[in-house]
């Protein structure tokens, strides 16, 4: 019996080694050997100038984007936001969760600034109809979001920004949206969960460890909130700090392919 625990616990850390803990520390070394700022105070965190500055009024739109935090962060975490155009207005809503103050904030950046001199990402993008139909219930899981108050910030597991955009989008299932892999703190969860929603069947404990199983979205665990995960249906496969990447057809090899969880 006691040679059969040995076994199993020998198999779960090479497990964990494997699927987490060196991809995330081969991608440390790279982020390592990259030029960036020493600190916020001298990073860029003007507009990347992809999204216009005014729209037409009655436009609706509903994006999340995200980028590379800063620091050895960067290494292993993007940055999450949603931006909303509201039907009516002509600018952008920009909606994050930061560290500092309060938690929630509203435009205090342009819509598509770099974080912590990062390029940002456009993850996810709808339109029309679909986009001003989903506003309304968007908006109000914003209002909601339970930790948008002074102090209600934490870094790891969360919540966090990556928790605050997760939240929102499962609040919005029919925007069929998903924060990156790279999202760390997007599993936080207020305690232990298990749902079976949308045909997907997720377990959190409390964000330290999970995971996520459906028809659609294929197969994610996350391990401190690193995430590996593989979805036939979409060939897609990601790995801790290297994010997501292509799969070739016919089940070949893996092939890396420029995507949002992989800019740096």
């Amino acid at each position: 019996m006691r040679g059969g625990f040995r076994r199993i616990g020998s198999m779960t850390i090479f497990v964990l080694l494997i699927l987490f803990i060196i991809p995330a520390l081969a991608h440390v070394a790279v982020w390592q050997l990259q030029d960036r700022p020493g600190s916020w105070r001298n990073a860029d965190w003007s507009s990347a100038g992809i999204l216009p500055r005014t729209l037409p009024r009655e436009a609706a739109e509903i994006m999340v984007l995200d980028a590379r935090t800063g620091g050895l962060k960067g290494a292993l975490s993007v940055h999450s936001w949603i931006v909303v155009k509201v039907p009516g207005e002509v600018r952008y809503r920009r909606y994050d969760v930061v560290g500092w103050g309060p938690a929630l904030r509203r435009d205090v950046y342009a819509p598509d600034a770099r974080w912590y001199s990062n390029e940002p990402n456009i993850r996810h993008r709808v339109t029309g109809e679909d986009a001003a139909r989903a506003i309304p219930e968007l908006l109000a899981a914003i209002e909601s979001y339970a930790y948008a108050g002074r102090g209600d910030y934490t870094i790891w597991p969360g919540p966090n920004s990556n928790s605050f955009v997760a939240e929102v989008l499962r609040a919005v299932p029919q925007l069929g949206f998903s924060t990156s892999p790279l999202g760390v703190g997007r599993d936080f969860a207020r305690g232990p969960v298990l749902t079976l929603k949308n045909g997907m069947l997720r377990a959190s404990l409390w964000g330290y460890a999970g995971f996520q199983v459906g028809l659609s979205s294929g197969i994610e665990l996350n391990f401190l909130g690193l995430v590996t995960s593989i979805n036939p249906n979409a060939r897609l496969a990601a790995l801790p700090g290297f994010g997501e990447f292509r799969l070739r057809q016919g089940g070949q090899n893996g092939t890396r392919e420029p995507s949002s969880d992989t800019s740096s």
